[in-house]
């Protein structure tokens, strides 16, 4: 008599968002984001534990997708690398953010006691 076992195979729990990227599950937690963490020494629990609304066995599930589909994996996380960086780069011109440190400073220029309490905190917020 032979115990024959049945194994279920299930896909990896991706999805597809509006921007075109990799969401994990029914969460709003971007493949990027799972990856990063992973690459930077995480083990799958400690991610579970800074991304509670993921399962365990989804995050074993992608990064078991992700090792065993590492170059087409590592081609889209560059993509999206490159686009971000296009955007950001788009967003700077747009936007003129480049003197926009220098320009905030210049539009409150010490005038009298109130702009000198409100100069002080410039600092707390990193200008």
């Amino acid at each position: 008599m032979s115990v024959q076992i049945e194994f279920q195979i299930t896909a990896p729990p991706f999805r597809w968002d509006e921007a075109g990227g990799i969401r994990i599950g029914q969460s709003r937690v971007t493949l990027d984001s799972l990856l990063a963490t992973y690459h930077n020494g995480s083990t799958p629990e400690e991610i579970a534990v800074q991304y509670p609304v993921l399962c365990l066995g989804e995050i074993y599930a992608a990064i078991a997708y992700y090792l065993t589909h590492r170059q087409e994996i590592d081609n889209y996380l560059e993509q999206r690398r490159k686009k971000a960086q296009q955007q950001r780069n788009q967003f700077v011109q747009q936007y003129n953010l480049a003197n926009l440190r220098q320009r905030l400073r210049d539009r409150y220029q010490p005038q009298g006691e109130l702009t000198t309490c409100i100069y002080s905190f410039i600092p707390f917020f990193g200008l």
